[in-house]
This record gives C-alpha cells, structure tokens and sequence, in this order.
C-alpha cells in the first residue's frame, strides 16, 4: 500500500512494502530518501531512486531482513524545499537512515539537522569536502565518494596525456568547487581557464566565446543533469572542435547524455564504477537494471544501489535494532556487503577507499553508445581531506 503526502510542494511517497503504515511497527525499517526528482536537474536523482528502488525488489522489500519503508522526498533542487522535506522525515515520520542526495548544497543544508538527531545520514552520490576533514562526523558516510576523487582521476589522465592548455568549467557551488580543486590536485598546473557558470544554467553562449578565445587544447567539464546536454549540443553547434572536449566526470556519462553520443564518441570519462566491471555482483545488477528500466545503469543508479545493499548489511549485523546509533554506524563503517565495484571499504573519515578508472564513449553494434572501461587510473585512492579528520 502506497501513501503519498504533499507538503511544501515536495512529494513523499511510500515506494517500497506491501503493508498499512498506520502504525509505526518495531519490525519496519524506515528509510528517508531525498533526492532531486524535478526539473532540469533531475535526470541523476531519477537514476539514484531506480538504484535504490531496484536494489530493494532484489530484497524483496526489506532491508536487513526487516520490512522496509522507504519515503522518498523530491528536494525540488532546492535547499529551502530540502529542509523542509528532512525537516518532515527526521521529526514526523521519525527515519532511522536519510540516504539519497545529489547535489552537495542540498546534502550540507540538510544534515546538520540529521546530525543534530543523530540520524545517520548515507549519501548515495553528494560527497562534500565539509564532511571529508575537519568536519567529519560520525553520522555521516558516503556511498559514492568524495567529490574530489573523480575530477583527480581526471586531471591525472589529463596530465598523463600531456595537454598544454586545459580549460575547466563547472558548476558554481561546493561540489564544483571541489571539482576544480581535485582536478588541479592532480594536473599540477593551473588551467589555461577556469569557468563557473550558475548550478542550473542553460544557456551557455558566454562560456563557449571565452573558451574559443583561450586558445585549449582540451576541455574538462562537470555539468550535472541537463546542464551537461545542453552544454554539449551548444558547443558543436558554435562550430568548436568536438575533439578538444576530452574528459568529464563517469556521473555525467549517463544515459541523458549518452543520447548525445554523435557528438561525444572518443570522449573519456573517469570515476570508480564502469558498467563493465568483471565481478559478479555488478554483472548482475547491470543485467537487473537493464531488464527493469530498459537501458545501462548510471553511476548514480550503481551507488544508489550500493547505498541500499549497504544499508540491508548493517541493519542484519544489529539485529534489525537500528535505535542502537553505536551499533549500527560501526556495521555501517564494517561495510559487510558486495559492492557493485568490487571491493569496498571506509577510510577514517567514512568515504570510500577506491579505484579510479577510465573509460571512453564508444558506438557499440547496436549503434547505441556506451563507456567502456580502458585503464585503472588510482588504485586504493583515499581522498585528500582524510587527515583532517578526528572522528568524535
């Protein structure tokens, strides 16, 4: 039985279990999960909640072995919106976990109010470096990575290939921040450009004149959701050369943007899962995926799923007594569960220590267009921020 409350404008529906939520029952599992589900940007929000959605029928609606309630939140893209909605599930429907998130603004307007209630927060895709060093908490872990990481693997791909004039564009909010600064970590140069357009811009007829008068030999771009599509079929249509776009992020190779593929084949991308990946938990989640929604999972919708399975793993190690915080976050830090990309653990500041990997845009026989996976880039990566970190 589905239950869909209105509050606010942000749609809560009861996606998973198959009974009354009347009354709140010892042996239901509740789950909160807020994520960007409207509007221009929500192309890798929509790809999260199939991940998590998928993963919970392979469970057969339970996490942990207990029957699971899962109310998802659409933050709207919007902070305002986002605490609103967090405010509902942390004080009334009283969640055990919050999981989700996308945008890193969204993730840091809502979880110091988690934190205050000590409720673990599980992002599946935002990584913030507020959370990575001095900020660290221990109701905070991240299933995907930190935002840092991906954009490292790519500066040093790029420095591997020995461009001489790099331009940088991404989005004017924390995890682009971060995104310029992992890149640079590892580019060790400075761009020839750096660009910072608005999170949630369209139009970007500025950004391509400045970057056609800098004179690149490559682009690296970070433009989630429909901002990366637009960006892509502006630029061929100003007449730059498609070749100079060289790299962007693996969350920003979904399948909105694969449907571009004419106008990205050869374009690298990196990040620590690729559909190809040759271990058995992820052969079977792509084939679960493609059978239930029709097309390749995104990395959005791989770390969803890892966030659930992650999820199910320490609700089991308690017992299914997740009111026992301590228990819980040390099963959640145990990482007991097999992860789509392989092995997987936390470093001391709960984000991932992972590989990076490469992979390229290519034109598969079916004339659909997929990333194939070409080299390991980082192996065991640990982020930049983890000695910063004193867990309390």
């Amino acid at each position: 039985m589905n239950r869909i409350t209105t509050m606010a404008g942000a749609a809560l529906l009861a996606l998973t279990t198959g009974v009354s939520f009347s009354a709140q029952a010892a042996d239901v599992v509740k789950i909160g999960f807020l994520t960007t589900l409207s509007g221009p940007a929500s192309a890798p929000g929509v790809d999260e909640r199939d991940g998590f959605t998928l993963a919970l029928k392979t469970l057969g609606g339970k996490l942990g072995g207990v029957r699971a309630e899962v109310i998802t939140v659409d933050d709207q893209f919007s902070p305002d919106a986002a605490k609103q909605g967090a405010d509902r599930l942390l004080k009334r429907e009283k969640v055990d976990i919050l999981t989700g998130f996308v945008y890193s603004n969204i993730l840091l307007a809502v979880a110091p109010a988690a934190f205050a209630s000590k409720t673990v927060v599980i992002s599946a895709n935002a990584g913030p470096a507020q959370f990575a060093g001095a900020g660290c908490s221990p109701y905070f872990f991240s299933a995907s990575y930190q935002n840092d990481a991906t954009h490292e693997a790519a500066g040093k791909l790029m420095a591997d290939k020995g461009y001489k004039r790099v331009a940088v564009i991404a989005p004017n909010y924390p995890a682009g921040k971060d995104a310029s600064a992992g890149f640079k970590r590892f580019l060790k140069k400075e761009p020839a450009i750096e660009l910072f357009p608005k999170l949630g811009q369209l139009d970007f007829a500025t950004e391509i004149a400045q970057l056609r008068a800098a004179n690149i030999d490559a682009v690296y771009f970070f433009l989630p959701g429909g901002m990366g599509v637009n960006f892509v079929k502006q630029y061929a249509a100003a007449g730059m050369d498609p070749k100079i776009v060289r790299v962007m992020p693996a969350y920003d190779a979904d399948q909105q943007m694969l449907s571009n593929g004419d106008l990205l084949a050869g374009v690298a991308n990196t990040g620590q899962w690729s559909a190809d990946l040759p271990n058995e938990q992820n052969r079977a989640f792509v084939a679960a995926f493609v059978k239930e929604y029709g097309h390749q999972p995104s990395m959005y919708s791989s770390q969803a799923y890892d966030a659930a399975m992650l999820i199910d793993s320490a609700v089991k190690a308690v017992g299914g007594k997740v009111e026992n915080r301590d228990a819980l976050i040390a099963a959640i830090k145990a990482a007991n569960f097999k992860s789509v990309r392989g092995g997987f653990k936390f470093a001391a500041n709960h984000y991932p220590i992972q590989n990076q990997y490469a992979r390229v845009i290519t034109k598969a026989a079916d004339g659909k267009y997929v990333n194939n996976m070409t080299q390991t880039l980082m192996t065991d990566h640990v982020d930049a921020y983890v000695g910063e970190c004193k867990m309390q």
